[in-house]
């Protein structure tokens, strides 16, 4: 059986269906929960004749309501469906699914804590699908409540907010909620709902990911994740532009390079006009136009001169190619992810040293760093997998708890997301003082330890020396995920990996397979599935502290780092080259050093003088 959303057009009622029948259904008294939230219990479905489609073998009222709310919205979401073959008992899939959809509580609130609850407890995303006969999707849909205030997630609970108002609010950071919040509570505002609220949320700018020229892996503004729908928003639309527009000139660079006579690139909204030009070969002169819509949308119009104009020069010889990039041994994604899980381990562990992030804290106000502004730095990725995945550790359970100790010690509510500038804006840093002067020196070092974590920046160097100075284990926070395996393409590397996990003899006999069986094959060593035994607590080498790599291309940033923090550990380092030393975004192609073996980087107690040891 698969599980999937289909949309209403798909979809048609089976003559099997107990209830068909040229008579519409009564739906009266599910249509009001529909239209609050949506159809939440999963259609039985089989495929139809027609391509695509298929008919419902039960949940046909549900079909019908849904149908209405689309006529009075003008437009339709997809439905839950489980999908069975011709063959399939569809009266025991039936009752086997309501059963389990009787176990889960119809306020999506609720649904929410349960499915949480669950995922503390180790079950996947896919685990508690399979359990409730749900689309991973709609899973993901509800585990995206916990993106909410809490109060927000209360008046949802209380049928005060409508559905889609909620799907859009889960887009939101916590200060536009708490703005939103503030119209709620003010009887003189107009409270944005349902797709004015998306509009309020963008400022009337709702730019898709599915325009940009530029690569989403690389852009550094704030992307929206929407589980609602196939594509993304930019968050800023003049940081959007920014890098749309730095784009848009490589390719007229490249337009160049390739012969063109000339590219022009017409202002932002001016329409391209083909009846004022001729089309004209690159071989003689011809131009390219490059048109940009308000929308961020660009065209290119290849081959035009205009009327006026004359023949252009002939065309010149492109310069040689570039030699092509070293392929680094994991992607951008694959950084970011492993960045971020060994950054939610690192901070944990250091809020529960507060001597250690004096100290660090101390380094922080001498030489600087990247987050001293003071921001905090977010668990969150344009790749919704990643942002999943790293909200789902056991390092950002055990980190919450710790985050909502100390914001009651300081006494601010749980509607904070962070200790970090959630001061009370009347009172501000005086109020904060104030407040910590009636602290002890120990829960103040507390309070230090977590700002100091919330605060620290993920994918430096100095995330490599604390996590050796402090021995995190990442296995005490860390198993493979769907996330992982996504992220991870290189056979080379996947080889590597079978044979840590299930010796040489597997990798050898699995070396000519499909990137996808490779993986499978490793998830059933690290699940024990399939006969094989179970290996526990394996990690990747590049997640270690330290880190390593599995091939000698280089393109690991933390082996980069790691190697950098050692040389900076040894004693004298004045008389020694440095090692290379790569920007953050090291991940672009550049070939980074790799480790001999055994060269790890090794801890040191604190000498005689007190002097804090790497």
């Amino acid at each position: 059986m698969k599980l999937a959303f289909i949309p209403l057009d798909k979809l048609t009622i089976s003559p099997a269906n107990m209830r068909s029948g040229k008579k519409p259904p009564d739906i009266s008294n599910i249509l009001p929960s529909v239209r609050k939230r949506g159809v939440l219990q999963t259609l039985l479905v089989r495929p139809n004749c027609a391509p695509d489609s298929y008919e419902i073998v039960a949940g046909k009222r549900r079909f019908f309501a849904a149908q209405a709310v689309a006529n009075e919205n003008g437009s339709a979401e997809p439905l839950p469906c489980a999908i069975i073959e011709a063959g399939d008992d569809a009266a025991a899939l039936e009752a086997s699914l309501n059963e389990n959809v009787e176990r889960l509580d119809a306020d999506e609130v609720t649904r929410w804590e349960t499915f949480t609850r669950l995922v503390k407890e180790g079950r996947s995303v896919d685990e508690i699908a399979t359990t409730f006969g749900l689309p991973e999707l709609a899973v993901k849909r509800t585990l995206a409540l916990g993106d909410l205030l809490p109060r927000i997630r209360q008046l949802y609970r209380a049928e005060e907010i409508d559905a889609t108002s909620i799907r859009h609010l889960t887009l939101a950071t916590k200060a536009q909620q708490k703005a939103w919040l503030a119209l709620y509570d003010d009887p003189k505002a107009s409270i944005p709902h349902g797709y004015q609220l998306k509009a309020w949320l963008f400022g009337g700018a709702e730019i898709s990911t599915s325009v940009a020229l530029f690569d989403l892996e690389s852009y550094q503004g704030r992307i929206v994740a929407d589980l609602f729908d196939a594509d993304g928003y930019f968050g800023d639309a003049e940081e959007f532009f920014t890098a749309q527009l730095a784009e848009v000139e490589k390719r007229k660079a490249a337009y160049i390079e390739d012969g063109w006579s000339d590219v022009i690139v017409l202002p932002v909204g001016q329409h391209f006009v083909t009846y004022d030009h001729v089309a004209t070969s690159k071989r003689k002169g011809g131009r390219v136009y490059i048109s940009i819509w308000k929308n961020g949308d660009v065209d290119f119009h290849e081959g035009y001169l205009t009327k006026k104009e004359a023949k252009r020069l002939d065309k010149g010889e492109n310069p040689n190619a570039a030699p092509k990039a070293i392929r680094p041994e994991i992607t951008s994604a694959m950084t970011t992810y492993v960045d971020l899980h060994r950054h939610a381990a690192v901070r944990n562990e250091l809020a529960g040293h507060p001597h250690v992030a004096l100290r660090v804290m101390v380094a922080h106000a001498i030489c600087g760093s990247p987050l001293w502004k003071v921001e905090v730095q977010e668990q969150r990725n344009r790749n919704e997998a990643i942002t999943q995945s790293i909200a789902n550790s056991v390092a950002e359970s055990r980190f919450a708890e710790r985050r909502s100790a100390i914001l009651g010690v300081l006494g601010h509510g749980e509607d904070e997301a962070t200790v970090t500038l959630s001061h009370d804006p009347r009172t501000g840093i005086v109020g904060v003082f104030v407040r910590l002067l009636e602290l002890p020196d120990p829960v103040v070092l507390e309070v230090l330890a977590l700002v100091m974590a919330e605060t620290l920046a993920s994918g430096t160097k100095l995330i490599e020396s604390i996590g050796v100075h402090l021995g995190v284990d990442m296995a005490d926070y860390w198993v493979a995920d769907d996330a992982f395996y996504s992220l991870i393409r290189d056979r080379e590397v996947l080889t590597a990996i079978l044979s840590e996990v299930g010796g040489a003899t597997a990798a050898q006999a699995n070396a000519n397979e499909k990137v996808k069986t490779i993986k499978g094959v490793i998830s059933d060593y690290l699940t024990g599935e399939n006969d094989r035994v179970k290996v526990a607590s394996w990690i990747p080498r590049w997640m270690a502290f330290p880190p390593s790599a599995y091939t000698e291309r280089g393109g690991v940033a933390t082996v980069s780092y790691a190697n950098r923090a050692k040389w900076l550990a040894e004693p004298d380092p004045a008389d020694d080259e440095p090692p290379f030393d790569p920007e953050p975004q090291s991940n672009a192609g550049a070939v980074e050093p790799e480790p001999e073996d055994g060269d790890a980087v090794q801890t040191e107690e604190a000498d005689d003088d007190g002097r804090l040891a790497a």
